[in-house]
């Protein structure tokens, strides 16, 4: 995409709100179309930002859309196009006419018109490419040719490349004739003969070297890369970790054959971001990721798989509780703390696989190791278990009135609780250890797998507690004294 030129709108209010501010150029926009205003159109959307534009032109009506984006510039259709969402790019390349996009899509930035072509039924995509310039047809299908969700496909060919034995007044010169057409100006690549990358250089590196200086002795020879087929999660994390404004993407023989731009890589934060979630809640995610914008039977495909298996591990909890039926007639009252055990494994479970997950998305836990890490969320469980007892055994004692039921609810919390945040850490760590999505270990998983263990051992202690203990000590002969204690 192209670089902002500001934060907010000119003309519209200085220091309003970004969403306060499209929300209102949408309301007007679409009663101005809708009256026929075009010209009032046209002085509405001057000084408004391209991706305000976008976000007012999406929310609009089909027909209303394809009026509003006959009704920009040409240079202005460019960007607000690039900021449009798949399904309005479509929608737009449907209700116009052919020839009045063809010059929007050749002027696109190469990465995001192979987004769009990705997005687009293949006889579509034949006729736009057949309809672009030989260059550009050329660098869409080498983008095309990259595997999805790799730093080839995400990148753009458009960046600046200068040589070693150029002087700084010769490669200033080539900035100068070539930054409108290109993504970002602050890095810039020097290549020797074979285009392989040999050191990079910043702008205010060039505009303060001497004039008469080689790109070679300013430039810095220690460049960071990333290859065509590096995942595009850890792109961004190589964005991120080292504030770059751009990486530059060699192939095979360390040839630079692109760059990745920030603003790219903060899409793909969103996405994963948005697929780790899905997959936490046990919803598969789309390839678009847009939940909302799916119909119904749609969504409840993403979200029937994982629901089926977790009712039918949810009936290993029903199997449990019957194969303890004795111990549940014997102390009734004992059905009563199955939800609140079962909640609260749940919770814990659910907490601990958050923060794990969490962990290894931003690799904050490598330091922590994965022992140290379940360690730790195992002695973070048994401790959370003994400051709930505080609260819950007291209350099943009193209900129970008996001592037995108070321990056997409190025992059980804190094995249930020291378990579930064990498997909410390892379960994740495991998934990542075998080389899959640790987001796969979902909340509803692990919540199931801890309601079924957290049952089973409820009621064994129980059982121990209510049923085999009391015969144990009645065999004893002490009984007497129990019963006066008010133990049982």
């Amino acid at each position: 995409m192209t670089e902002a030129s500001g934060l907010s709108s000119a003309g519209m209010g200085v220091g309003v709100e970004p969403e306060l501010l499209a929300e209102a150029v949408t309301h007007e926009l679409a009663a101005m179309l809708q009256a026929g205003n075009y010209d009032a159109v046209k002085l509405l959307l001057e000084p408004v930002q391209p991706v305000d534009i976008a976000q007012a032109i999406g929310a609009l009506p089909a027909n209303l859309q394809a009026i509003a984006f006959r009704l920009l510039s040409k240079d202005e259709a460019i960007s607000v196009y690039e900021y449009l969402d798949t399904a309005t790019q479509q929608s737009l390349l449907s209700l116009l006419r052919s020839g009045e996009m063809r010059e929007v899509v050749e002027e696109m930035s190469p990465d995001d018109r192979a987004r769009l072509f990705e997005e687009l039924p293949a006889k579509v995509v034949r006729q736009l490419l057949s309809e672009l310039s030989p260059d550009e047809r050329k660098v869409t299908a080498e983008l095309l040719g990259y595997r999805s969700e790799t730093a080839g496909r995400l990148m753009t060919t458009e960046y600046i490349a200068l040589k070693e034995n150029q002087t700084a007044a010769v490669a200033l010169e080539i900035v100068r004739r070539r930054a409108r057409d290109t993504e970002t100006i602050y890095s810039l690549y020097v290549t020797d003969a074979e285009r392989r990358l040999t050191g990079i250089l910043s702008l205010r590196d060039l505009v303060t070297a001497d004039p008469q200086a080689r790109i070679g002795d300013v430039m810095t020879e220690e460049v960071l890369s990333v290859s065509t087929d590096t995942d595009q999660e850890k792109v961004a994390r190589t964005i991120q970790r080292y504030d770059f404004l751009a990486v530059p993407v060699v192939d095979l023989e360390q040839r630079l054959v692109g760059i990745v731009t920030v603003d790219d890589v903060i899409d793909v934060i969103e996405q994963e971001a948005t697929r780790d979630l899905y997959a936490a809640g046990a919803v598969q995610a789309g390839d678009d990721d847009d939940y909302f914008s799916s119909n119904l039977f749609t969504v409840a495909r993403r979200r029937v798989v994982w629901l089926a298996v977790l009712v039918l591990a949810s009936f290993f909890t029903s199997e449990v509780i019957a194969a303890n039926e004795d111990v549940l007639q014997k102390v009734v009252l004992l059905a009563a703390f199955i939800p609140l055990l079962g909640g609260t494994g749940g919770n814990v479970g659910a907490q601990s696989s958050t923060v794990v997950i969490r962990g290894l998305s931003t690799q904050s836990i490598s330091s922590l190791g994965p022992l140290r890490a379940i360690t730790r969320e195992a002695m973070a469980g048994a401790l959370l278990g003994v400051l709930m007892m505080l609260l819950v055994v007291p209350f099943a004692w009193w209900r129970g009135e008996s001592a037995l039921v108070g321990l056997s609810v409190g025992m059980s919390l804190l094995a249930i609780t020291t378990l579930a945040a064990t498997a909410g850490a390892a379960f994740p760590l495991l998934f990542d250890r075998m080389g899959l999505d640790p987001a796969l270990m979902s909340t509803p998983f692990i919540t199931t797998c801890t309601d079924v263990a957290g049952t089973l051992i409820y009621l064994k202690t129980a059982g121990w507690l209510l049923v085999h203990l009391p015969q144990l000590v009645q065999a004893t002969g002490i009984s007497t004294q129990f019963f006066a204690l008010g133990v049982f």
